[in-house]
C-alpha cells in the first residue's frame, strides 16, 4: 500500500497525518475479494459501500494522545445486504431525513441510517449512473433534500426532491454531450461531459462552457468546494477553480496528471493519484506535503474530515492544527508561507481568536527578518503585528530603566536571550541592529504603540543616542520626552555626555543643576566638547531664564569670562513682568566693577530702550569722556583721528537732550575736546561761543555748517537765519586767518543762498568782493526773491478771485427786491420795523439788525434762516 519517494523531494510542512480508521480485518472478514467501492461519513457514522452489494456501519471514536496526535477507534454496528448482485457505487447520508441514499445496479435506494432498513414504502430512483446532492438547495422545505442525477437516458440529467419515504422529480435537463461527472449548487449544475467542462442553469437552461476534457484518458473531477465555486480536474495536470459564473476567482494549483480524487480542507486541496497524497494550499499554490499511498482509489472530505481509501481499508487525513503549522513554518524561518497560511485561517477562526493568533505570528515573522538583517520588512511586520516594542529593546541589555515592569512575552516570540546571542557576537552586526532600534523607536515614540510604555522608549531610545554618540541625542532633550531622569542621568554621565545632562536637568526643571554642570565644563572640571559655544550658550540660557536668583547668582561668573558677553544676560532680556526683579539700578551697581558691561548696560538703556532718565543719559555721557580722556590725554585737533567711543559721545551728545551740560562742560573745559565743547555750548544755546570754537579754533567750516543745521533742526526759518547770519559775521570778522574765512564766506553764501536775508549779507560784505564771486549765492537770492513775489502774487490772485465769487454772490442776492413797511414783522421778535434797515436771510426772512445780531452771540434763539 505505501511505498517511499526520496526524502529531496519531500515537502518539509506537515499539514496532515495519515491514521488507519477501519482495518482490513474488519471490513473483509474472511473474504479475500470483497473490495471497498465508496464511503461516507456523517458525524461518528461511517458507512462503507462494497463490491459485494454490501452496507457497513461503523461509530468513529477518536483519541488525542498526550504528543498531540490523533487515533481512531472503528466499531462496527451492523452490516445489510442491498439484495442485488453488483457493487455499491455512491452513498450519501441525509441527516435530517434520518436516510442514506444507496446507489447500486443504477438505481437509488432509501435505507435507514441507523437500521440500514429499506424505507417501507420503497420509494427509489430508478435509471441513475450518478448522483450529487444540492448542499445550497432551493427547494426551501427542510423535510426533503434535493438530488441531481445523471439518468441512464443519454445525455440527460434529473432532478428530484427525496423524502423520508418518497422521491419526486421536479426537473430533466438535456446536456450537450453525455455527463460523466456533476456537482450542484442551487440551479446550477457543474457538469464534466465527454470533451469539456460547462456550468449549467437547469432552472434557465443557460450553459456556460468552462474549458475542454478529454473523458476518454482521465477520470474527470467535479467538486462543490463551497458556495456557487467548484474544483475540476483540469488539462495539463491542473486543479481549476471555478464559479457559477464561469470565471476563476483562485489560481489553480498543479496537481499529477494521474490524480483520482481530490478534496478540500481549507486552506488545502488534497490530490489523490495512484501512488502518492499529495497536499497544495490554496493560498499560494504551492504543494506543501506528499504522503506516498498506494492503491488509493476514494478520495472524499465530510465536513472537514478527509477520508481517503483503498480497497482493503480505511485512513484519514488528520490536520495539524493551524497555529502548529504556522509555528513549523516559522521555525524552519519560512516566513512567507507562514504569513499566508496565518491570514488564510481567518475563515476557520474565530475572529478575536484570529486577530490575536496573527498579530502573534506577525510579531514572530518580524523576529525573524529582523535577524536576518532585513529591517525593512521587520518593521513593517513589527507595525502591522502591534508589537510591544519593549520586547525590541530588551534584547539590548540595560536599555529598559530599572523600573520598568516589562516582561517578555510567554511563550517567547523568539529564541534569542539578547543581540549578542542573535547576532553570535558580530559586533558589525550588532551596530546595525541597534541602528535599526534607535530608528524604529524614534518612529514610534510619537504614535499610540508607545501608550502605556513612553518613558521605557524614551529612555531607552536616549541610553541609545548617547551610547553611539547620535546627533539626535539633544534634539531628544530639548522637544517633549518621557526620559526617566534616574536611569538617564546615571546613563549619560557613564558616557560623559555632560551637557545633554544638564538639558535633561533643564527639561526636570533643575536648572541649577544644569547651569552649574556646563559651567564645570566651561571651567575645565569636567570634559565634554559638545558645543565649542558652550560659554555663549550659558549666556543665552540665563537670559531667558524665569529664576531671578539662577541670574543674579550666575551674572558674576558670566561676566569674569566676558564683559562683553556676560553683560547680555541683562541686556537681551526680554521686556516682561520679571523686570522687577531686573531694575537698572540693581544691575547698575552688580556693573561697577565692570565698567565695559556698564558702558553696554547704558548703552541699553538709552539707546535700545530709550529711558528717558537724566541720570542715565549723564552716566553713560560720562563714562564715554571718561574714556575718551583716557584714549586721548592730550590736546585734539581737527586732524586726529576720531575713536570710536568718541563719535558715541558725539552722537548722544547731539541726539540726547536729557544730560547735564554743565557737569560735562566743567569736566571737558582744558581737555583738548573742541568739538564736543562747542556742542555743550550749542545745548546752552551759546551758539556765538560754540560757532567760535568751530571756526576759530578747529578751523572746521563744514562742521560748523552741519551744526547751524543740526540746532535749527525742527525751529522756525528765522532761528535758522540767525544761526547762518552769526556764522556769516564769525567768517567775515578781521584776523589773521582772513583770507581762509573769506573763502567759507564764500562757499557759505553760494551753498546756503536760501538761508541768509540778502539785504543784510549785501551790507556786510566788502566792496571789494566781485560779483562773478558771488554769482550762485546772488543768483539764488534773486531766485528766492523773484519767488517770493510771484508767489505772493498768486495769493493776492486767488483771494481776489475768492473776493469777486463772493461778489457775484452777493449780486446775485441782491437781484430780487424787498418790500418792507411798517406792518412788516421781525420773524425774530415779531415786532414791526421802525427803521429801515434789515436782515435778509436766504429763505426770505426779515429781521432786526439787534435781533441777528442777538441770535448771532445766542444759538438757542429761534432762527428763520442762514445769515446772508
Amino acid at each position: 500500500m505505501f511505498c517511499g519517494r526520496p526524502a529531496a523531494a519531500m515537502m518539509s510542512t506537515k499539514a496532515f497525518t495519515l491514521v488507519p480508521a477501519v482495518e482490513r480485518e474488519l471490513l473483509q472478514g474472511d473474504k479475500e475479494r470483497v473490495s471497498l467501492e465508496c464511503v461516507e461519513c456523517c458525524g461518528r457514522n461511517l458507512y462503507l459501500g462494497t463490491s459485494d452489494c454490501f452496507v457497513h456501519h461503523f461509530l468513529l471514536e477518536e483519541k488525542v494522545l498526550p504528543a498531540g496526535t490523533a487515533t481512531f477507534t472503528a466499531t462496527k454496528q451492523l452490516h445489510r445486504h442491498l439484495g442485488f448482485k453488483k457493487p455499491v457505487n455512491e452513498l450519501r447520508a441525509a441527516s435530517a431525513l434520518s436516510r442514506l441514499l444507496v446507489l447500486c445496479d443504477s438505481s437509488i435506494t432509501l435505507v435507514h441510517m441507523l437500521s440500514l432498513e429499506p424505507v417501507p414504502s420503497g420509494a427509489r430512483i430508478k435509471g441513475a449512473t450518478a448522483f450529487a446532492l444540492n448542499e445550497n438547495p432551493v427547494s426551501g422545505d427542510p423535510f426533503c433534500v434535493e438530488v441531481c442525477i445523471i439518468s441512464v437516458k443519454r445525455r440527460t440529467i434529473q432532478v428530484f426532491l427525496v423524502y423520508e419515504d418518497r422521491v419526486q422529480i421536479v426537473r430533466e435537463v438535456s446536456t450537450p454531450e453525455q455527463p460523466l461527472a456533476v456537482a450542484v449548487d442551487g440551479h446550477f449544475l457543474c457538469l464534466a461531459l465527454t470533451t469539456q467542462y460547462i456550468i449549467l442553469n437547469y432552472s434557465t437552461g443557460a450553459a456556460q462552457d468552462l474549458f475542454p476534457y478529454c473523458g476518454e484518458e482521465r477520470r474527470p473531477i467535479v467538486k462543490r468546494i463551497g458556495r456557487q465555486e467548484f474544483l475540476l480536474a483540469g488539462p495539463g495536470g491542473l486543479g481549476m477553480f471555478a464559479t457559477v459564473a464561469g470565471i476563476s476567482q483562485r489560481a489553480p494549483v498543479h496537481w499529477s496528471e494521474n490524480v483520482i480524487g481530490a478534496a478540500v480542507c481549507f486552506p488545502y486541496v488534497i490530490a489523490l493519484d495512484d501512488e502518492f497524497i499529495t497536499v497544495h494550499s490554496m493560498l499560494d499554490q504551492q504543494q506543501k506535503q506528499t504522503l506516498p499511498f498506494k492503491e488509493g482509489h476514494i478520495l472524499q472530505d465530510f465536513e472537514g474530515r478527509v477520508i481517503v481509501a483503498t480497497s482493503k481499508g480505511v485512513y484519514i487525513l488528520v490536520p495539524l492544527p493551524l497555529e502548529k503549522q504556522i509555528q513549523d513554518l516559522l521555525a524552519s524561518r519560512r516566513v512567507e508561507e507562514a504569513l499566508v497560511l496565518a491570514k488564510g485561517a481567518r475563515r476557520n477562526i474565530p475572529k478575536e481568536k484570529f486577530q490575536v493568533m496573527y498579530r502573534r505570528v506577525l510579531q514572530q515573522a518580524g523576529f525573524i527578518q529582523f535577524a536576518q538583517l532585513q529591517f525593512l520588512e521587520a518593521k513593517e511586520l513589527f507595525r502591522s503585528g502591534q508589537l510591544d516594542v519593549r520586547e525590541l529593546i530588551s534584547l539590548c541589555p540595560f536599555l529598559l530603566p530599572a523600573s520598568s515592569s516589562f516582561t517578555r512575552s510567554h511563550p517567547p516570540l523568539h529564541e534569542f536571550a539578547d543581540l549578542s546571542q542573535l547576532t553570535q557576537g558580530d559586533q558589525e552586526k550588532v551596530a546595525k541592529c541597534k541602528r535599526f532600534l534607535m530608528s524604529y523607536l524614534n518612529e514610534v515614540r510619537s504614535t499610540e504603540v508607545a501608550n502605556g510604555c513612553r518613558e521605557d522608549i524614551d529612555t531607552a531610545l536616549l541610553k541609545l543616542y548617547a551610547e553611539a554618540n547620535h546627533e539626535s541625542l539633544l534634539d531628544l532633550l530639548v522637544t517633549e520626552n518621557f526620559c526617566l531622569l534616574p536611569d538617564s542621568a546615571a546613563w549619560l554621565e557613564k558616557h560623559k555626555k555632560y551637557f545633554a545632562l544638564g538639558l535633561l536637568y533643564h527639561y526636570n526643571h533643575l536648572d541649577a543643576a544644569a547651569v552649574q554642570l556646563w559651567v564645570n565644563i566651561v571651567n575645565g572640571d569636567v570634559h565634554d566638547a559638545t558645543r565649542s559655544d558652550l560659554y555663549e550658550y550659558i549666556v543665552d540660557f540665563l537670559t531667558y531664564s524665569l529664576d531671578p536668583e539662577l541670574v543674579w547668582k550666575y551674572a558674576d561668573w558670566a561676566l569674569q569670562k566676558s564683559q562683553e558677553v556676560g553683560v547680555q544676560v541683562f541686556t537681551k532680556r526680554p521686556l516682561d513682568s520679571q523686570q522687577s526683579s531686573f531694575n537698572p539700578a540693581d544691575v547698575i551697581a552688580c556693573l561697577k566693577k565692570y565698567p565695559q558691561a556698564l558702558v553696554k548696560y547704558l548703552e541699553h538703556l538709552v539707546m535700545d530702550r530709550r529711558l528717558q532718565k537724566e541720570e542715565y543719559h549723564t552716566h553713560l555721557a560720562v563714562l564715554y569722556l571718561d574714556e575718551v580722556l583716557q584714549q586721548k590725554p592730550g590736546a585734539t585737533g581737527q586732524g586726529t583721528e576720531v575713536t570710536e567711543t568718541q563719535a558715541k559721545l558725539r552722537h548722544l551728545l547731539q541726539k540726547s537732550d536729557l544730560y547735564r551740560v554743565h557737569i560735562l562742560l566743567d569736566r571737558i573745559r582744558g581737555a583738548g575736546l573742541p568739538m564736543e565743547r562747542a556742542i555743550l555750548h550749542g545745548r546752552l544755546e551759546q551758539h556765538e561761543e560754540a560757532l567760535r570754537i568751530l571756526v576759530h579754533e578747529l578751523g572746521d567750516f563744514a562742521a560748523a555748517e552741519d551744526y547751524c543745521l543740526w540746532r535749527s533742526e525742527d525751529r522756525d526759518p528765522p532761528y535758522r537765519r540767525r544761526l547762518f547770519h552769526l556764522l556769516l559775521g564769525l567768517c567775515l570778522r578781521p584776523g589773521p586767518s582772513a583770507h581762509e574765512l573769506a573763502v567759507a564766506a564764500v562757499d557759505l553764501l553760494n551753498r546756503h543762498a536760501t538761508e541768509f536775508d540778502a539785504s543784510q549779507v549785501l551790507q556786510l560784505l566788502p566792496g571789494t568782493w566781485s560779483v562773478q564771486l558771488l554769482r550762485p549765492f546772488l543768483m539764488g537770492a534773486v531766485r528766492d526773491s523773484v519767488h517770493a513775489r510771484r508767489s505772493a502774487q498768486v495769493a493776492v490772485g486767488l483771494a481776489r478771485s475768492e473776493n469777486l465769487i463772493y461778489k457775484y454772490d452777493k449780486m446775485k442776492l441782491k437781484g430780487s427786491f424787498v418790500r418792507l413797511s411798517d406792518k412788516k414783522l421781525c420773524q425774530m421778535c415779531q415786532n414791526p420795523f421802525c427803521e429801515p434797515t434789515f436782515v435778509r436771510y436766504p429763505n426770505g426772512g426779515l429781521v432786526h439788525t439787534h435781533c441777528a445780531a442777538g441770535r448771532h452771540t445766542n444759538p438757542s434763539s429761534p432762527s428763520p434762516g442762514t445769515r446772508t
